[in-house]
């Protein structure tokens, strides 16, 4: 059977793609550009949209495992729910669905409380389904690299609580693995969550150190306060993203993400290897 990757055009949603090819899988994509896409030859690509509903009927058509990760936008719960709405319709039974670390917490957060409330019907449907829930993804420092390179700042607020920051890589290779598992299953399996972690647990100031010892030079914390990174993030995102991401942070600061019991030792098992770390994209982001 094949398995449909909704979000492949994204960081996370290319690894996973990767992911399946590398274990045998047959894969299908659902993208607006197809000549945009850039797939290996052996995926199936199929142009369409999930606000489009004939093309995305067209897209769950034989198909009984489905990837679904919605990108944060005005709309993502109507994209989520239509999406599960016709892949009930279409008798897929077997999800893995990226939700986000603490989605039933941060309900003040907009895109914690959409994928809570997607998780919440994806119980209510009897889905059988592997929710994962990563944290503040590793690579999103990339949106920040120039202040780190250019002003020796670390500018984004996450606190003194720590946060484990995850790898895109590493959220892949588990949702392929999720995937290849309930796929070949002889029935649907219950559903479960797994929370996607980092190998450490950092500060502001702990990463501030790293990018000290990578870059040779000193560089400080920007504080916990968000005003001033909502305001930076304003000049190359809409604005309400910007809110969203300074109450993303504020939560960071109340609260962290910190990984419960066993999260750490339950990845490394599962993916037979350790964990990627943040020095390591820090580095590449100072090479590049």
């Amino acid at each position: 059977m094949t398995i449909l990757v909704i979000g492949a055009t994204g960081r996370v949603g290319r690894h996973v793609v990767d992911q399946l090819l590398a274990r045998d899988a047959d894969v299908r994509v659902l993208t607006r550009d197809p000549a945009k896409a850039s797939f290996p030859a052996a995926v199936e690509v199929v142009k369409g949209d999930v606000l489009d509903i004939d093309t995305l009927r067209a897209a769950l058509g034989g198909i009984r495992t489905l990837f679904l990760l919605n990108a944060v936008t005005g709309d993502e719960f109507t994209q989520a729910i239509i999406t599960l709405n016709l892949s009930r319709e279409a008798g897929i039974d077997r999800f893995v669905y990226l939700s986000v670390f603490g989605a039933d917490e941060a309900v003040n957060v907009p895109h914690f409380a959409v994928k809570s409330g997607a998780e919440r019907m994806l119980a209510a449907m009897d889905a059988g389904a592997t929710i994962l829930r990563p944290t503040y993804f590793i690579d999103n420092e990339a949106m920040v690299k120039d202040v780190i390179l250019q002003h020796n700042v670390y500018p984004m607020p996450i606190g003194g609580k720590g946060v484990a920051m995850v790898d895109a890589r590493d959220i892949a290779e588990v949702a392929a693995i999720e995937l290849i598992r309930r796929e070949r299953a002889p029935a649907k399996l219950p559903l479960q969550t797994i929370n996607l972690v980092g190998p450490e647990t950092l500060t502001g100031t702990d990463v501030a150190a790293i990018w000290s010892e990578v870059l040779g030079r000193p560089v400080v914390y920007g504080g916990d306060d968000p005003s001033g990174f909502e305001q930076n993030m304003a000049t190359f995102m809409p604005r309400w993203t910007a809110y969203e991401m300074r109450l993303m942070a504020e939560r960071y600061v109340s609260d962290g993400m910190i990984p419960h019991e066993g999260d750490r030792e339950r990845l490394t098992q599962l993916l037979g290897r350790p964990l990627h770390d943040y020095r390591e994209t820090a580095r590449r982001l100072a090479v590049a």
